[in-house]
């Protein structure tokens, strides 16, 4: 699921390299400038290691925005330190993903050490939860935790996803794709700020990296172990090459996309080589059509919410909608219609206004017909 974007990571070493130089340090009661330069290269040794205390490879890290609050105890000076931890994967990351920070100081005889280290916003990291393992593949890398599931069993199922999704959408995403592949599914739920129990049937979600400009890829796709777990094996590549899709889409998707549509596209590019009749990748919908409940409008945004009834109807719907635009008109008509409803001059645009202007242009029907054409798709499925 998601509409909008997901992780990046890459195999290598750690460097401090390329990030945007750390503000200096400020201390409010006025202390010396040694402290501050002291500070600073406690965090930026710290940086610097993040492998060794993470488990993370491959990124180039820097700690940024330093500001200083001193806090003695009765016992030993401490310090508390608001900063932002900028993280960047050589390969994967066009811009640092951006983790703010708080971290507590204490001084013993060894001079200053960091006591404890939290994030104060946004989702967490992946290595707040547990040590991280990393597995490598051709198109992608794989980020688990230390107990759960073995990473590298997500490695081929990455692979096959990028070059699926590039035969359809061509090169101009990176071609890369990260896996988070967190413990539990209370992990999951964290890693994107949610109830646990709305979560429980999502297998996986692409998520935008926080602090990187809206222009960059979708770049962190949040694996639900426990979901995920219960799939087949063609099943675990469908999902993971829909979230591929997303990740693909990122810069053609803009708020004024309808998700049937967004959500639509990706599951056709999934299923797109499967060989399967509609009925099999549409059975919810199918008993529905063959109880002669049929719906009578394309899926609003609503039935897309997680824990929303219906919402695998939603998807199969949106699936049915896309599949009817690729082989009515082609596969290169689906995609241009796509982009042009995600181009940026949809700002303050009616979205269903839009949608029709866009249907006839790119493809010759208004909504109104295209809805027909769809509906008749959709009770054709009783057959």
């Amino acid at each position: 699921m998601s509409r909008r974007g997901a992780l990046l990571l890459a195999a290598g070493g750690l460097a401090q390299l390329s990030l945007p130089p750390a503000v200096p340090a400020t201390v409010p009661d006025g202390r010396d400038a040694d402290l501050r330069a002291e500070v600073a290269g406690l965090l930026a040794a710290r940086a610097s290691s993040l492998p060794v205390w993470s488990g993370l490879t491959g990124a180039e890290a820097a700690y940024r925005d330093l500001v200083l609050s001193p806090a003695d105890g009765p016992d030993r000076p401490r310090l508390t330190v608001s900063v932002e931890l900028a993280v960047r994967i050589t390969g994967y990351d066009e811009y640092p993903v951006v983790y703010p920070r708080r971290i507590e100081l204490v001084r013993d005889r060894g001079g200053w050490r960091v006591e404890r280290e939290e994030g104060t916003g946004g989702p967490p990291a992946l290595w707040d939860l547990g040590p991280v393992r990393t597995a490598p593949g051709a198109h992608c890398l794989v980020l688990g935790l230390a107990g759960g599931p073995d990473p590298a069993g997500l490695v081929a199922v990455g692979d096959n996803a990028v070059p699926a999704v590039s035969a359809v959408w061509g090169s101009a995403w990176p071609g890369r794709l990260l896996l988070e592949l967190p413990a539990t599914e209370p992990q999951f739920a964290r890693l994107l700020e949610a109830d646990p129990a709305g979560w429980t049937g999502m297998a996986a979600v692409t998520v935008a990296a926080p602090g990187a400009p809206w222009h960059t890829p979708a770049d962190r796709v949040v694996i639900n172990p426990e979901a995920f777990g219960r799939l087949s094996d063609f099943g675990r590549q469908v999902v993971v090459t829909h979230e591929a899709t997303h990740v693909a889409t990122r810069a053609d998707t803009r708020a004024w996309t309808p998700l049937w549509l967004s959500e639509g596209v990706a599951d056709w590019t999934a299923y797109r080589e499967s060989g399967r009749r509609p009925q099999q990748i549409a059975p919810e919908l199918a008993r529905d059509v063959a109880a002669g409940k049929l719906p009578t409008a394309l899926p609003a945004d609503g039935d897309f919410a997680a824990g929303a009834t219906g919402i695998a109807q939603a998807y199969e719907q949106s699936w049915l909608a896309c599949d009817l635009i690729a082989r009515r008109y082609g596969t290169g008509r689906l995609v241009a219609f796509y982009r042009a409803v995600g181009a940026g001059d949809g700002q303050g645009e009616d979205r269903e206004h839009r949608t029709d202007r866009l249907l006839r242009s790119e493809l010759g029907v208004g909504l109104a017909e295209f809805t027909g054409l769809w509906l008749a798709e959709v009770a054709a499925l009783k057959g």
